[in-house]
């Protein structure tokens, strides 16, 4: 999902600042939650480790340039199952930030595009997963369909946002068709395979039931919502 340098440029850039820090402010709030609910302490315990996880998974797992973009395995909704909204979002922003500064300083001016299309989405499967997983449901028993429309739409949320930015930047020309309809064909493999990856690590946490006392996940992972 790293937009890649030069489709959105100069003054169109500071669109990205806005919708940064307005992502970046509303994943703030949900982390303010967790430190009323759990401690600073817990929170920034999750937060170091989701932000190795997510650079990991920039570095790591299979990704591969295809159309405006990159292809990677982002586990987003696998994060917020198992740390929450808050320290996944901060992981998502750190992780991103931590690889461009050290791997990747060509894409640190894209940094708003970029955190823009991993945190919105994950706002959106934090509301998504209030409607879809009843409060007497803890997350390691979710079933595969609630995983899977966690995941679909993550991966939809990302999609539709690297789409914006590249319409956004260089317009509808048959070109960049071609470019979007690309990536976004080349992304449904991720959201076929994410699903089960996120089962898979749910299973393997339900195994593990003598960390259902530990604070280094969410709450919600073992237990049901009080």
């Amino acid at each position: 999902m790293h937009i890649e340098p030069g489709v959105v440029e100069g003054a169109k850039i500071a669109l990205s600042v806005v919708t940064a820090a307005g992502a970046i402010g509303y994943a703030a709030k949900l982390a303010l939650s967790t430190v009323k609910q759990d401690g600073i302490t817990t929170i920034a315990i999750r937060s170091v480790i989701t932000t190795l996880l997510v650079f990991c998974f920039f570095e790591v797992l299979p990704h591969y340039p295809v159309g405006v973009s990159e292809v990677h395995f982002i586990l987003g909704a696998t994060l917020f199952l198992i740390f929450g909204a808050g320290p996944a979002a901060i992981g998502l922003a750190t992780g991103l930030l931590i690889q461009g500064l050290l791997l990747a300083p060509a894409d640190l001016p894209q940094y708003g595009m970029n955190v823009t299309s991993l945190l919105v989405p994950l706002l959106l499967v934090d509301a998504l997963a209030r409607r879809l997983i009843p409060a007497k449901t803890a997350y390691k028993d979710v079933k595969y369909g609630q995983a899977l429309a966690l995941s679909t739409a993550y991966q939809g949320g990302v999609i539709a946002w690297v789409a914006f930015w590249a319409f956004y930047g260089n317009g509808f020309g048959a070109e960049n068709l071609i470019q979007v309809g690309s990536f976004s064909v080349a992304y449904l493999t991720v959201i076929i395979i994410e699903p089960l990856l996120d089962l898979a690590i749910l299973a393997t946490a339900k195994s593990l039931h003598q960390l259902k006392d530990s604070k280094l996940f969410h709450s919600r992972l073992y237990r049901a919502a009080v």
